[in-house]
């Protein structure tokens, strides 16, 4: 976007607000508009119609479900984010700084939202834009709030993004400097929202101008720009990296006035682009609201011709040669006992109006349907329908699994751009924050449990050790170790898998953090995990005397909690069943009887 013809950032606003109304050319005579784009997969989504709908316009929504479906299937929760000290020597920082994350940091932040926000963006329009804020928790910026960019690529070129603000909510706005004359304001907060009241917009051409109340129309404006946007005495012909926050009003006279609320140099780009399915030459990928929009077209063109047969069907019409018949507009104005004379050869008879094509509309919208399941990857099984009567279950249970591989894909697209977030962004506010230390309530899984009462045994016999060499006794016996363990692990396991976690102040002070999101353990097929673990446990069961000695081996007392976790159970909760085990009386083996030697023929 050239900017060296325009004489300020308010007359650069103004065009290219107009300018991003208009659609680009795409390869192959396709003319796309990101604006029309955005409105329709929303109209789509919502049941509307880009044309306008009426109560007694027909709307069968297919968009909606297979959209919901995406949403959930494509979803990465904050538990797949692991964050890790880069250092294998240190892992108990790794264990700190991961429950901090968990239990401190996702919840007064609300990660969890930000994820979901951004994934619906991604899937329904193609593309979810972030922003880097003051604060730990980026924003998410609604596509619908953009009044201009470059169409090809988002962030190649400036970018504009409307607010509506009521007049407390801009007050707010005070803590980052708008409305300060030191940060380039032309007006305080107080004089724009006074301005504000003055003016009434009776803009009824653009709905986005028609706001209800009295909200306060700013815009942000990111990009490269001339120096002398920012100082109108430059005359270098530099360009900067700068930001802008803008308002407009309509003075008595009828011209427009600008105000400025914020300028100032930008060191780096806010923003962060997500794109879901690249399309070449456009600023968003194939979004899955946009997959549906054939589909969903020729559905609401069979159910408004379907309609329309099920309107004239409604009606009853007579044909009758009799003149006292056809003298009345409608038989029901006949008076009960009434007598109507008959003439000579006289026939009325009822118009048959049944709609014989409606089966043909019928199916047609259920190929549609097809379609669009097919499309957004969403047929029967992953949508939750019932198979087919006679279809085999481990058939079922495959296609099922099947399913999930596109979405699995975009999965990982997806965690691969939130590990970037967390990188750049999340990890620098979480070592700021837990740098001068934090104490928290934490819930320990059965491993975390393990690994801690592995620690705390070390250190009480290193500590028991230590005491008696410095006064002059012998170190501990295997026996008195193995005594003394027992209790520490007894101990800890009576205090519940609730505990208090404090991180001391500076003990991550230069340490550095890495990010991971795993979305591994969302792809594994459970169900058949858990039906060949059970099978194996089960050949162990089989013999008690041996599940004892089975469970000493670590792979396999893993395995174990695995099967208790995904079957929904705590591991926490059958702990003991391995003393159980080690309290079965133990069964004499049975001796094989030796065969007698074998005798010579001629004996």
């Amino acid at each position: 976007m050239e900017t060296t013809k325009y004489q300020d950032i308010y007359s650069y606003i103004t065009s290219q607000e107009a300018s991003y109304k208009l659609p680009i050319q795409l390869p192959g005579n396709w003319s796309w508009s990101m604006r029309n784009h955005i409105e329709t997969s929303y109209a789509y989504k919502n049941s509307q119609l880009t044309r306008g709908k009426t109560d007694f316009t027909p709307v069968k929504n297919i968009t909606r479900p297979i959209l919901n479906l995406q949403h959930r299937v494509e979803d990465i929760e904050v538990k797949d984010v692991q964050i890790y000290v880069n250092d294998p020597s240190r892992y108990y920082l790794s264990f700190l700084v991961k429950k901090y994350h968990d239990d401190v940091f996702v919840v007064e932040n609300d990660i969890d939202t930000f994820f979901d926000e951004l994934n619906v963006q991604r899937i329904d329009y193609g593309a979810g834009l972030s922003k880097k804020l003051n604060k730990p928790r980026p924003e998410v910026v609604d596509l619908h709030s953009i009044v201009f960019c470059d169409q090809t690529d988002i962030l190649s070129g400036p970018i504009g993004i409307k607010h509506f603000y009521s007049p407390d909510q801009l007050l707010e706005m005070a803590q980052y400097g708008w409305g300060n004359r030191e940060s380039g304001a032309t007006a305080t907060l107080e004089e724009t929202i006074e301005l504000s009241r003055e003016e009434k917009k009776e803009d009824q051409n653009d709905t986005l101008n028609s706001t209800p109340g009295r909200y306060i129309e700013v815009y942000e404006v990111h990009g490269n720009f001339p120096v002398r946007f920012l100082d109108e005495t430059d005359t270098s012909g530099a360009y900067s990296s700068q930001l802008h926050i803008v308002c407009f009003y309509e003075k008595p006279q009828g011209k427009r006035g600008n105000i400025t609320l914020y300028r100032a140099e930008e060191k780096e780009s806010p923003f962060k682009l997500v794109k879901r399915d690249p399309v070449y030459g456009r600023a968003l990928g194939f979004g899955g609201a946009e997959e549906l929009f054939e589909s969903q077209v020729w559905v609401n063109y069979d159910m408004i011709r379907m309609q329309d047969m099920l309107d004239a069907a409604s009606k009853t019409i007579f044909l009758t040669n009799d003149p006292a018949v056809a003298q009345k507009n409608n038989l029901r104005d006949l008076e009960n006992n009434s007598v109507l004379e008959e003439m000579q050869g006289g026939n009325t008879r009822q118009l048959d109006t049944f709609p014989r094509n409606l089966a043909i509309f019928e199916k047609s919208v259920s190929q549609w349907e097809v379609h669009a399941q097919q499309m957004g990857a969403a047929n029967d099984s992953i949508m939750g329908e019932s198979p087919s009567s006679g279809t085999p279950f481990k058939l079922q249970e495959l296609v099922t699994r099947e399913s999930h591989g596109l979405h699995e894909y975009r999965r990982g697209q997806y965690a691969k751009h939130l590990e970037e977030i967390y990188r750049d962004w999340i990890i620098p506010h979480i070592q700021q924050q837990i740098v001068n230390g934090a104490q928290f309530l934490s819930e320990l899984s059965i491993e975390e449990m393990q690994y801690i009462a592995d620690s705390l045994v070390q250190n009480a016999v290193a500590r028991e050790n230590n005491e008696r060499v410095l006064n002059g006794e012998m170190p501990m016996t295997e026996e008195e170790k193995k005594l003394m363990e027992d209790k520490v692990r007894e101990d800890f396991k009576k205090k519940g898998s609730k505990h208090f976690i404090e991180i001391l102040k500076g003990e991550f002070k230069k340490t550095p953090l890495a990010v991971k999101v795993n979305i591994a353990g969302k792809s594994k097929n459970l169900s058949s995990m858990v039906d060949k673990t059970v099978n194996i446990f089960r050949f162990m069961f089989s013999n008690p005397q041996g599940f004892a000695q089975v469970m000493q081996i670590p792979g396999m007392a893993k395995s174990f909690n695995q099967i208790l976790e995904f079957s929904g159970l705590s591991p926490v909760d059958f702990s003991g069943i391995s003393k159980l085990a080690e309290q079965q009386p133990q069964q004499p083996q049975q001796q094989t009887p030796a065969l007698p030697a074998e005798q010579p023929l001629n004996a």
